[in-house]
């Protein structure tokens, strides 16, 4: 945050893993709601940390949400764009992780239906744009083709709670899916607004 507020002609990227990674998954403000790890054994409560917006929110500063296993090609324009930004850029990669309890030569499979569920949201915003009379967000992914459940019941870290507290289960899978239709809505808001 302290780099991103410089107004650097940085570039940062993030590999996010939705979990601290490095103390063997420990739940994190990127945690997704519903999901379980450690300090979160019956499903994180609250809803994830948006990243994207808190970045956004500085006006000067590039973001851009990518899934190389739902679009390489985005994600090279996205890359290609925050380096060529004349200010502080930051990339934020859907990463699979172990902890998510998946196979891993399949996680290219599983970050598509994570775009395509809509928990996971393509875009690029360029603080360009808006100085051009364009709305700053472009949005990349399309409105959610697939159930969340489809994409998260592929995961470990979803279904241990559905087999352990079923009725907690359905309960945080509801809030779940609201807060990707919640995030959706201001996505989509923001990409058609005047400048």
């Amino acid at each position: 945050d302290h780099a991103l507020a410089s107004g650097k002609n940085i570039n940062i990227l993030v590999m996010d893993t939705e979990v601290y990674s490095n103390t063997g998954g420990q739940a994190s403000k990127a945690t997704p709601r519903a999901a379980t790890a450690k300090f979160a054994a019956q499903g994180k409560a609250t809803a994830k940390k948006n990243l994207g917006l808190i970045a956004m929110g500085y006006q000067n500063v590039y973001v851009a949400s990518i899934a190389m296993g739902a679009s390489d090609a985005q994600t090279v324009k996205a890359i290609t764009e925050a380096e060529a930004h004349d200010g502080p850029s930051l990339v934020i990669a859907y990463a699979h992780c172990i902890e998510h309890g998946i196979d891993m030569a399949k996680g290219l499979d599983q970050q598509k239906l994570a775009v395509n569920s809509g928990m996971w949201p393509l875009y690029r915003f360029d603080p360009a744009r808006a100085n051009q009379g364009q709305p700053a967000l472009q949005l990349d992914s399309k409105a959610p083709s697939i159930p969340v459940r489809d994409y998260i019941y592929n995961e470990n870290r979803y279904r241990v709670l559905v087999a352990q507290y079923e009725d907690r289960a359905e309960e945080l899978l509801a809030s779940l899916e609201a807060d990707v239709r919640r995030q959706r809505e201001t996505l989509e808001r923001m990409a058609t607004a005047d400048a």
